[in-house]
Protein backbone atom coordinates (compact mmCIF):
# COMPACT_ATOMS: atom_id res chain seq x y z
CA UNK A 1 0.00 0.00 0.00
CA UNK A 2 3.05 2.45 -0.02
CA UNK A 3 2.54 3.33 -3.55
CA UNK A 4 -0.80 3.98 -3.04
CA UNK A 5 -0.43 5.89 -0.43
CA UNK A 6 2.99 7.94 -2.44
CA UNK A 7 -0.07 8.53 -5.21
CA UNK A 8 -2.35 10.22 -3.23
CA UNK A 9 0.61 12.39 -1.48
CA UNK A 10 1.65 13.08 -4.99
CA UNK A 11 -1.70 14.23 -6.32
CA UNK A 12 -2.26 16.24 -3.50
CA UNK A 13 0.92 18.08 -3.54
CA UNK A 14 -0.01 18.84 -7.41
CA UNK A 15 -3.45 20.33 -6.43
CA UNK A 16 -2.04 22.55 -3.54
CA UNK A 17 0.80 23.66 -6.14
CA UNK A 18 -1.91 24.46 -8.84
CA UNK A 19 -4.13 26.54 -5.78
CA UNK A 20 -0.89 28.44 -5.31
CA UNK A 21 -0.89 28.82 -9.08
CA UNK A 22 -4.34 30.33 -9.36
CA UNK A 23 -4.13 32.76 -6.78
CA UNK A 24 -1.59 34.16 -7.96
CA UNK A 25 -2.84 34.44 -11.35
CA UNK A 26 -5.98 35.82 -9.94
CA UNK A 27 -4.11 38.44 -8.25
CA UNK A 28 -1.75 39.40 -10.89
CA UNK A 29 -5.70 39.37 -13.23
CA UNK A 30 -6.58 42.13 -10.33
CA UNK A 31 -3.62 43.94 -10.59
CA UNK A 32 -3.66 44.34 -14.19
CA UNK A 33 -7.87 45.23 -14.22
CA UNK A 34 -7.23 47.90 -11.69
CA UNK A 35 -4.61 49.37 -13.65
CA UNK A 36 -6.91 49.53 -16.12
CA UNK A 37 -9.94 51.09 -14.98
CA UNK A 38 -7.33 53.73 -12.98
CA UNK A 39 -5.94 54.45 -16.25
CA UNK A 40 -9.98 54.62 -17.99
CA UNK A 41 -11.12 57.05 -15.24
CA UNK A 42 -7.34 59.34 -15.15
CA UNK A 43 -8.37 59.94 -19.18
CA UNK A 44 -12.03 60.43 -18.37
CA UNK A 45 -11.00 62.90 -15.29
CA UNK A 46 -12.95 61.36 -13.00
CA UNK A 47 -12.24 61.44 -9.24
CA UNK A 48 -10.97 58.90 -7.04
CA UNK A 49 -12.97 57.70 -3.76
CA UNK A 50 -10.21 59.21 -1.95
CA UNK A 51 -10.13 62.21 -3.98
CA UNK A 52 -13.42 62.77 -3.33
CA UNK A 53 -13.75 62.35 0.56
CA UNK A 54 -11.09 64.86 0.75
CA UNK A 55 -13.00 67.24 -1.24
CA UNK A 56 -16.33 66.40 0.66
CA UNK A 57 -14.53 67.14 4.23
CA UNK A 58 -13.26 70.42 2.88
CA UNK A 59 -17.06 71.73 2.04
CA UNK A 60 -17.73 70.09 5.75
CA UNK A 61 -15.44 71.89 7.32
CA UNK A 62 -15.88 75.23 5.21
CA UNK A 63 -19.11 75.26 6.10
CA UNK A 64 -19.00 74.78 9.60
CA UNK A 65 -16.41 77.95 9.91
CA UNK A 66 -18.92 79.95 7.69
CA UNK A 67 -22.01 78.70 9.99
CA UNK A 68 -19.37 79.76 13.06
CA UNK A 69 -18.57 83.11 11.36
CA UNK A 70 -22.18 84.21 10.58
CA UNK A 71 -22.86 83.50 14.37
CA UNK A 72 -20.22 85.39 15.08
CA UNK A 73 -21.23 88.25 12.70
CA UNK A 74 -24.98 88.17 14.34
CA UNK A 75 -23.81 88.36 17.44
CA UNK A 76 -21.56 91.34 16.82
CA UNK A 77 -24.00 93.18 15.27
CA UNK A 78 -26.08 92.51 18.37
CA UNK A 79 -23.65 94.26 19.94
CA UNK A 80 -23.41 97.13 18.05
CA UNK A 81 -27.18 97.49 18.09
CA UNK A 82 -27.25 97.38 21.88
CA UNK A 83 -24.96 100.36 22.06
CA UNK A 84 -24.95 104.00 22.97
CA UNK A 85 -27.95 103.89 20.37
CA UNK A 86 -26.75 107.04 18.50
CA UNK A 87 -24.67 105.48 15.53
CA UNK A 88 -27.25 102.64 14.28
CA UNK A 89 -25.52 99.27 12.48
CA UNK A 90 -24.58 102.08 9.45
CA UNK A 91 -22.61 103.73 11.77
CA UNK A 92 -24.04 106.83 12.17
CA UNK A 93 -24.44 107.81 8.36
CA UNK A 94 -26.96 109.34 7.16
CA UNK A 95 -27.30 108.60 3.14
CA UNK A 96 -30.62 110.32 3.02
CA UNK A 97 -31.15 112.30 -0.21
CA UNK A 98 -32.67 115.97 0.75
CA UNK A 99 -34.82 116.80 -2.10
Amino acid sequence: MQPRNRLLDDLAQLMTNAMGVAQGAREEAETVVRGWVDRFLADRNLVTREEFEAVREMARRAREENEALMRRIAALEARIGAGDGAAGADGGRDDRQDG
